[in-house]
């Protein structure tokens, strides 16, 4: 069967840079899907994306679909015919629903019995015909959150769309798309190349795209092309760029040519805090930021331009004109808010809503002091610092700073209180208190910065969940699974020793009444342990495993932790898998006998050498393990009862539990309580896999 490479490209105005990557790699996906749906096949599929195109490059395409063959199986030869051999109605109607005879249809014998079955055989479609459908259901299917119409037209896309090109080989395929015909022209450099230029055939898209077009349709090409440049300019100053990943993959979205410049700013200016000066260059300018040999901020800035200007110098002094008021700005909203305290900014936050139904942002400041105060009491840690840095921890979102680069929320209250001579642990907490910002994030380093996190978090938690407003779908405008994982990943990471359903009670209490009443504590903490066996599913850990730890209805998170790294060691050790399975018999005896009335056990009613055994060995073990457990030492615990493997089987192969001597069969059964016991002090093994 032939092949042909396939080219289709979409033209578009300028297309939201932010979203490119996002873009480009969904509409890549998109096309690839459809194909594997429709059983073509392909050597290569390689996307590409610039400012104002989508496109993919598809090598080695099947010119035509393989016939499709598909087997509808029917109803059982016994049940398709009766005992004179004749159709019975389900045979009958299975073959006019196929619109065929009965003796047109085949037989397939199974394991499980032989049956009518009707095969059919489609002859493939030619590839040309399939791939405009492809292509619009690839499109249709790109994560456009908002999409827009132009001109007269019903037509939506997330731009203007201007042009279209679907070529198979060098055959245009006949497709309309947003109003536009396809055809094998596309549009060069908007200042460099700005004319129709034609498409000969796929292979030679993208150089001819670079060499008549002077664009680089390429992504990452051109995104290292950009890397190269930034860093050959940094070296001219003997410095180091600081490259976001985030602003190289949105100036990469912004240019088709790009071009690296330099150019400087005043001096007085680094009197501003770094993060500042970083912040107003990202935001307002694209611009990349320079480092000396010190670590030190340097004056200067590197630009990626559109175009290869003849007079560069030109562009360089336009770059910094406009700088230079953006950091003028930075510089007077820092002076004009330190002329007011932190304190008296946190009155303003009396008239900012947090949520409707649960008050201001002052009030929430309230209730995270308190629960602040509240955690380090937990912790048995001095909570003056901690329930000031949670009064004070909103107090800058109303600051002219926070106001224009809200991203800097949390370090401006940092530095803010730093200038007004407030204890540093208030200062660190205040900048430590949004992390981690986001899934796998750095965490806070510093106990009363954990504290205010956690403090945060679960404010927030408690009181979504209490208005009967969690999280749906992929709907979560609180960011709640976020701030769920954010606090279990602080608590253990940081080995915060805290009862997590009493602090969720006392978040609870804080509110004068939540619509969720009682009900708010265990369906957050219920949630926070569906997020928190979703994370240790993502690190490898079987679910079985944190099931086995979860049952037994522990509070504390750094606990479980211990416990589920214990039972996840303690299954590649030799004898686990038995010891798993004896207990699961264990609680499944258990679970079918009443309540057992004596709870201490009486030696003289031990008839077999095997139940002895058993009982002289559980009581060595619980005086062997009950340090490890004291010091949360879990696998050394579980190690050790792995020697009861022996005794255990013996039992079960000599000894019958349910005799006819009601008081032997019930001093067995506080036997095998006590045996069962001794696990549940880490875990109900019976959970685990027993293979």
């Amino acid at each position: 069967m032939s092949q042909q490479d396939f080219l289709v490209e979409l033209g578009a105005e300028e297309l939201p840079p932010k979203a490119l990557k996002a873009l480009f790699k969904a509409f890549s996906n998109g096309i690839r899907n459809g194909l594997e749906k429709a059983s073509l096949t392909f050597d290569e599929l390689q996307p590409f994306a610039t400012p104002r195109r989508l496109a993919v490059i598809v090598s080695g395409l099947q010119s035509q679909q393989p016939d499709q063959v598909s087997e509808r199986r029917g109803p059982s030869v016994s049940a398709a015919f009766d005992d004179a051999g004749e159709p019975t109605r389900a045979a009958s109607g299975f073959a006019q629903s196929c619109k065929v005879s009965v003796d047109q249809l085949d037989r397939l014998k199974t394991d499980k019995g032989e049956w009518l079955v009707f095969n059919s055989r489609t002859e493939g479609k030619q590839t040309d015909t399939l791939l405009p459908g492809i292509v619009e259901k690839a499109l249709n299917d790109l994560p456009i959150p908002k999409r827009m119409r132009w001109g007269s037209t019903r037509h939506e896309f997330v731009r203007p769309v201007h042009w279209l090109i679907m070529l198979f080989g060098e055959q245009v395929i006949p497709c309309t798309l947003f109003g536009i015909e396809s055809g094998n022209q596309t549009w060069g450099h908007r200042f460099h190349a700005n004319h129709a230029i034609s498409i000969a055939k796929p292979a030679v898209y993208v150089d001819t795209l670079e060499q008549q077009g002077r664009v680089i349709a390429d992504f990452e090409k051109r995104q290292q092309q950009i890397t190269t440049g930034i860093e050959e300019q940094a070296k001219r100053f003997d410095a180091t760029v600081v490259v976001d990943a985030n602003l190289l993959d949105e100036v990469t979205a912004m240019v088709e040519w790009p071009v690296a410049l330099s150019g400087n700013f005043s001096e007085e200016y680094l009197e501003l805090p770094e993060q500042v000066l970083v912040c107003s260059m990202i935001t307002h300018q694209k611009f990349f930021h320079m480092v000396g040999a010190d670590g030190k901020m340097l004056p200067k800035f590197i630009t990626v331009a559109n175009i290869q200007s003849n007079d560069p110098e030109v562009v360089i002094s336009g770059n910094e004109r406009v700088i230079r008021p953006r950091l003028a700005d930075a510089a007077f909203f820092y002076q004009t808010d330190q002329k007011t305290t932190l304190r008296a900014q946190r009155e303003r936050l009396k008239g900012i809503v947090f949520q409707n139904q649960l008050g201001s942002v002052y009030e929430k400041t309230v209730r995270i002091a308190k629960l602040s105060a509240f955690i380090a009491g937990q912790l048995q840690h001095n909570d003056a610092a901690v329930t000031q840095a949670g009064e004070l921890c909103k107090s800058d979102l109303v600051t002219d700073m926070v106001s224009e680069f809200p991203e800097l929320q949390g370090l401006m209250g940092y530095f803010y209180a730093s200038k007004e001579g407030l204890d540093p642990a208030i200062a660190e907490a205040l900048n430590e208190q949004y992390l981690p910002g986001f899934s796998g994030g750095p965490l806070p380093q510093s106990i009363d910065g954990s504290v205010l996190s956690v403090a945060d978090k679960i404010d927030t938690l408690v009181g979504i969940f209490g208005i009967k407003k969690p999280p749906s779908g992929t709907r979560d405008p609180f960011a709640l699974r976020r701030s769920s994982l954010g606090v279990l990943r602080i608590l253990v990471d940081n080995k915060l020793d805290i009862n997590l359903r009493e602090c969720l009670q006392y978040a609870a209490n804080l509110y004068p009444a939540l619509p969720a009443g009682d009900d708010v504590v265990e369906q957050v903490f219920q949630y926070m342990t569906e997020r928190f066996k979703v994370w240790y599913q993502d690190q490898g850990v079987p679910v079985e495993v944190f099931n086995a730890v979860c049952a037994l209805g522990i509070d504390q998170p750094i606990d479980i932790d211990r416990r589920i790294d214990a039972v996840n060691r303690f299954r590649a050790i030799d004898g686990a898998a038995d010891l798993s399975a004896a207990n699961k018999r264990v609680a499944n005896i258990l679970a079918k006998q009443a309540s057992v009335t004596d709870t201490a056990l009486n030696t003289a009613l031990l008839e077999q050498g095997a139940e002895t055994t058993l009982a002289d060995s559980i009581a060595a073990k619980r005086q062997e393990v009950a340090p490890f457990v004291e010091q949360s030492n879990y696998f050394e615990a579980l190690n050790a009862l792995v020697a009861l493997r022996g005794p255990v089987d013996q039992f079960f192969d000599d000894v019958m539990v349910m005799c006819d001597d009601a008081d032997v069969r019930n001093n067995r059964m506080i036997l095998l309580t006590e045996l069962r016991s001794l696990f549940l002090q880490v875990a109900d093994i019976s959970l685990l896999p027993n293979k």
